[in-house]
């Protein structure tokens, strides 16, 4: 009788990529094959001193051992909107345009879970991170993809990219609402300048739809280049959202802190379903 009862989301969702590579990286070792793991980016370094001080201080604090704030602590989304002034030059409001996430997975279901409907339609280039689409999938949504294009410098074919976003809009009923991004890209490293966000968001504004943007990797950069960020161009948050992670950049992939910023309606809609 409940074998008939089916899980259909569920049944939409393959196996997550990285428990498959663990399989069969587990059964390659069981063989004694020698396995180097260029699986999941787990940092190899650990997590400054001084964090992890600040965390048993912290701990020891019996005012932080009841339940916390679902949107994070103010102090926290002030250091958020502190970094991204001293970062980027951009201004943002701690209550309205910050919220603290569980890292970037749960930010981002938690986040497509606020804004898109059953049936709704996502733009995402691949390769891809995997939440970045299947968060979408995870909700009802759908998402349509094109293959990214490079140069030798690993910098994006702007021209390339364009054309498959504006092809996505014409083909694919119902019109696309969001549009997502990630540079410096996981797993290409590919990377974009500002001139990319610019005319990005012009496009979203002339063809209404959203922006995500997820600079994971920014701080993590050589050879003098800095990754921009989409909220440094004029009316960015207007249509756009941006996540970040402490996983990479500071070692801290097991703390789960990461943060969406940006335009104000959609950082409300996730305050309030992280609320619940």
């Amino acid at each position: 009788m409940f074998d008939e009862i089916e899980f259909d989301k569920i049944k939409r969702l393959p196996k997550y990529v990285f428990a498959a590579i663990n399989e069969i990286k587990l059964e390659m070792r069981r063989n004694n094959e020698d396995v180097i793991d260029f699986s999941m980016g787990n940092p190899d370094g650990s997590t400054p001193k001084h964090i992890v001080e600040k965390l048993c201080e912290a701990a020891q604090k019996e005012k932080n051992q009841g339940y916390s704030v679902s949107r994070g602590i103010y102090k926290l989304r002030l250091a958020i909107c502190n970094w991204y002034k001293h970062s980027y030059n951009v201004d943002l409001d701690p209550e309205n345009e910050a919220c603290v996430t569980m890292g970037s997975k749960e930010g981002y279901v938690h986040l497509v879970q606020a804004i898109a409907n059953p049936g709704d339609n996502a733009i995402v280039a691949e390769p891809a991170y995997p939440i970045h689409y299947y968060a979408f999938i995870l909700n009802g949504a759908n998402v349509s993809t094109f293959g990214l294009k490079w140069n030798e410098q690993m910098e994006l074919d702007v021209e390339d990219f364009f054309s498959n976003i504006k092809r996505v809009l014409r083909e694919v009923m119902p019109r696309p609402k969001f549009v997502v991004v990630n540079f410096p890209h996981n797993p290409t490293t590919i990377v974009v300048y500002k001139a990319f966000y610019e005319r990005l968001v012009a496009m979203a504004k002339q063809e209404r739809f959203y922006i995500i943007s997820d600079i994971a990797y920014a701080e993590l950069c050589f050879d003098g280049f800095k990754t921009p960020s989409i909220l440094q161009i004029e009316g960015a948050k207007d249509v756009a959202v941006e996540s970040y992670t402490l996983s990479k950049s500071y070692n801290m992939a097991g703390w789960r802190v990461g943060f969406v910023v940006g335009n104000k309606k959609i950082i409300q809609a996730l305050q309030k379903i992280k609320s619940w």
